[in-house]
């Protein structure tokens, strides 16, 4: 029999700590808490969860901070701070999702087991190189090359671009997206893919010509642009 799934848990309201630890120990997960960043890294070090969910505001310094330290371990973000521009700080330090407070613990459970499902079985499928003008993408890797120079991306990025490659010409939905990269079993919010096409831009397109596009009211493709297009 698989283990139980470790989530680490971080938040400096011991109501919310309380509240989620027992949440998903009834749902079967592995659980241990943590009220501050050094606690939290600690605890990683310690217990090696599979996933870490984790509070933006905390008392000795953010989750951001705490983000960038704990390398390729998962991470849910549970904030009140759910601006674009926190949201693409988050991103660009490889968080995997938001929730926002006040949340549901039904969504909290659903996009944890989500992030699980794209992290342990959602990895493009080993093989070929796939690539598309002079951007590489190879699985067995797990690198990225642009114009012959290597691009650091996130997992969750990195299954982002594997799609839109492998369906390169094709427009793809936001809905198809979720479906497909994030493997949500709800109607999600498809601001998290906004967020991602556009910080996955600031990587693979601050070469010319730009490549991925974007369908206004569709979706988005990966395509080179036709000549007079902006």
């Amino acid at each position: 029999m698989d283990r139980a799934a470790k989530v680490l848990v971080v938040d400096d309201e011991p109501n919310i700590r309380t509240l989620l630890s027992q949440t998903l120990r009834l749902v079967s997960f592995e659980v241990r808490t943590a009220e501050s960043g050094s606690q939290a890294l600690t605890a990683v070090r310690e217990f090696e969860p599979d996933i870490v969910v984790l509070d933006v505001m905390l008392p000795d310094f953010d989750g951001f901070e705490v983000a960038r330290r704990l390398g390729e371990v998962p991470v849910l973000f549970l904030t009140a701070r759910d601006t674009v521009e926190d949201r693409v700080q988050g991103l660009s330090i490889g968080a995997d999702d938001y929730v926002a407070k006040p949340f549901s613990l039904e969504e909290v459970v659903l996009r944890i087991r989500a992030i699980l499902r794209r992290s342990r079985a959602a990895e493009p499928p080993q093989g070929n190189v796939l690539s598309y003008a002079d951007l590489e993408l190879d699985p067995d890797a797990h690198e990225v090359r642009r114009a012959g120079i290597l691009v650091d991306l996130s997992p969750t990025e990195f299954n982002l671009l594997a799609y839109l490659i492998a369906n390169a010409g094709r427009v793809v939905s936001k809905t198809q997206i979720l479906d497909r990269v994030w493997r949500y079993d709800f109607d999600g919010d498809s601001s998290i893919v906004e967020s991602y096409v556009y910080y996955l831009r600031k990587k693979i397109d601050k070469w010319d010509p730009p490549l991925i596009q974007t369908v206004r009211g569709v979706g988005y493709t990966l395509k080179l642009p036709r000549k007079g297009d902006a």
